[in-house]
């Protein structure tokens, strides 16, 4: 072992300032990029999310279903001949956070919208085992009591807005309009039939 190596392992103040060192290089050039790249366009046909839809991807946030299902068709032949066409980063321009990933103990939902009927959906969400006998997905009853608070969905797209996705005043003031008497059932259902319509054509 060479001294300068001893020096390094008996000197924890030293070790910790090389480390901060090493981590902030490495971070400077993972982040340098993004920050001077081009922002990214929004593919063709895709919009921000109307007020419903909006409401529904923050209960598929907030119910964790990214843990088990990815949105991102990957360019293999099997995975495009199952689930249709690949995904490409113009179509999550609006998505924040992104729900790209590889987690698939149930399908990929990045084609799903339009393949089946919003009371299929409602089945499937309230006991998935009526629909598909086999599933492990847990149920998601409760979602059909649950209001969609139109405040907070009227705050999300100003945010939204303020960070430039182009919502109009008239659609943020619409919003309440949009999800009145709706429950988080229903906002889900429209979030879940919207995804990858713009793409597959349906």
């Amino acid at each position: 072992m060479s001294s300068g190596h001893k020096i390094l392992e008996k000197n924890i103040s030293l070790m910790a300032v090389l480390i901060v060192i090493a981590v902030s290089i490495g971070g400077l050039i993972e982040i340098l990029p993004l920050i001077f790249n081009e922002p990214r366009q929004p593919a063709e046909g895709v919009r921000p999310y109307p007020a419903l839809e909006l409401a529904g991807r923050d209960v598929y946030v907030s119910e964790g279903c990214y843990n088990c299902h990815s949105q991102m068709v990957r360019p293999f032949r099997s995975e495009i001949e199952r689930y249709g066409a690949y995904s490409v980063a113009g179509e999550s321009v609006y998505d924040r956070p992104f729900q790209w990933g590889s987690k698939r103990t149930g399908p990929d939902l990045a084609r799903v919208g339009g393949r089946y009927s919003d009371e299929w959906h409602v089945i499937h969400l309230n006991n998935p085992r009526d629909v598909v006998p086999e599933s492990n997905m847990p149920g998601y009853p409760w979602l059909a009591e649950n209001p969609v608070d139109a405040a907070t969905i009227q705050l999300r797209m100003r945010a939204l807005q303020r960070l430039g996705d182009p919502y109009t005043d008239e659609e943020i003031e619409a919003a309440a309009a949009d999800v009145a008497g709706k429950t988080e059932m229903d906002a889900l259902v429209a979030y879940l039939q919207g995804l990858g319509r713009a793409r597959s054509g349906r």
